[in-house]
């Protein structure tokens, strides 16, 4: 990797670098400044906090903004949870749930169910459980004998990398029959995108029957919206466009803004309740140093107060028009050198024709250091170039980042 560059300033969709020269974020930093960076309206909201209550042991203590984003997490999320579980980051949200998953079993008497079904090409984060329930591949090499047994099966219709819209194959029914139903605890899926794993996508109708299947075989669904959650597939949360909803949802990420760092697990009063026992060992013993710490909570409170703003919502609508027009233009301008283009919501993303598609493919770096020559960051998965934008992104900004992208397809083509 070049040399990292030392960045100074966040200023909307912009980052700024030592020298002064200026960013367009159009990844949103990892996904998360999906407000933009260094939004005044959070910031004035952490300010507050922090000359009020910065930090505060979540153990026989609680506070105000723990409590204001629980009710309100709960009033918008989808389906019908009760509780909420606070952790530090995305690969901890998965871990919890899926703890939370397993110890249900074993607190209810079924220690048989131990069991996980995950997705081929999932990705849930970098801890060992999150990994665990990842597809194996080039994150997880180094521990692959460190890892719990996972049932891995296709995503319901398939991804659209493979370039077919298909409907359930033989292969995917015959995983399905394999499965011993009565020894699963839980399935957990990244709801419609699949991010890490190449920002792959798949129809809500196949997913929402695999999760009536789970239902009915008494499998708890935990559904990963860690990336997906907070409008970036067009609607709040991506489990919206199913009729079936999980028992466990993730979130962070977008959660704070992207502000500070803060993991959520939701779950329903159901498997809440298999933890109120009078019997200690059924404790769940999961904490941390900075649960539920006020000064992210804050963070979270502002950035949905800005979430549920009509700007905000007409924002997120535009910029998926935006992306479905580019993605026909590029379909039309570019057909030997881009594949799978493909957008949802806020995301948009295609192939890269050159090379095998991985996340190993050097044509990402070079992507980056070309967009970054321009004033436009993107970091590509290997192969794979996605926009994920803030949502502030006015419509000339978004437009430059779609020529900017032209300006490097042409320039490689020319090259190749």
């Amino acid at each position: 990797m070049p040399d990292p560059i030392p960045i100074v300033k966040g200023e909307g969709t912009y980052i700024i670098d030592a020298e002064g020269n200026k960013y367009l974020d159009a990844i949103a930093s990892w996904w998360v400044t999906i407000h933009g960076h260094a939004h005044p309206y959070i910031a004035e909201k952490l300010y507050e906090q922090a000359r009020t209550l910065e930090q505060v042991i979540f153990a026989g203590f609680t506070h105000e903004p723990a409590v204001r984003l629980a009710e309100r997490l709960i009033g918008v999320l989808p389906g019908d949870f009760s509780r909420i579980f606070y952790s530090d980051n995305g690969s901890t949200a998965t871990e919890v749930a899926i703890k939370m998953a397993l110890q249900y079993w074993w607190n209810n008497g079924h220690s048989r169910r131990n069991k996980v079904l995950a997705f081929n090409n999932s990705y849930h984060g970098d801890t060992f459980g999150a990994m665990s329930v990842s597809q194996r591949s080039v994150f997880t090499s180094a521990f692959q004998d460190k890892l719990f047994e996972v049932v891995f099966i296709d995503t319901p219709l398939g991804s659209q990398k493979a370039g077919v819209e298909r409907q359930e194959s033989e292969a995917q029914v015959q995983q399905l029959a394999a499965i011993p139903w009565d020894e699963v605890a839980c399935i957990i899926y990244e709801p419609l995108v699949q991010g890490a794993g190449g920002m792959l996508m798949y129809d809500p109708a196949g997913l929402d029957a695999l999760l009536k299947k789970c239902h009915d075989q008494g499998v708890i669904c935990i559904a990963d919206e860690v990336m997906t959650g907070f409008g970036r597939t067009g609607k709040l949360f991506a489990s919206s466009y199913m009729a079936e909803q999980p028992d466990i949802i993730c979130l962070s990420k977008g959660l704070t803004g992207g502000t500070m760092a803060l993991g959520v697990t939701a779950c329903t009063h159901r498997i809440y309740e298999a933890f109120l026992q009078e019997d200690k060992l059924k404790t769940f013993f999961h904490g941390h140093s900075f649960t539920a710490n006020p000064l992210a909570c804050a963070a979270s409170l502002a950035s949905l107060d800005l979430l549920e703003q009509q700007s905000c919502l007409d924002s997120i609508e535009r910029i998926g028009r935006q992306h479905r027009a580019f993605a026909a233009s590029l379909a039309a301008d570019f057909p030997t050198s881009t594949k799978n283009i493909r957008s949802l919501g806020t995301l948009l993303a295609f192939e890269f024709v050159q090379g095998k598609d991985e996340y190993l493919n050097n044509i990402g770096k070079e992507i980056t250091q070309k967009a970054l020559a321009r004033g436009v960051y993107i970091r590509p998965l290997g192969n794979t170039v996605y926009l994920m934008p803030p949502y502030c992104i006015t419509e000339e900004e978004l437009d430059r980042v779609y020529e900017v992208v032209r300006e490097i397809l042409r320039e490689i083509q020319k090259i190749t």
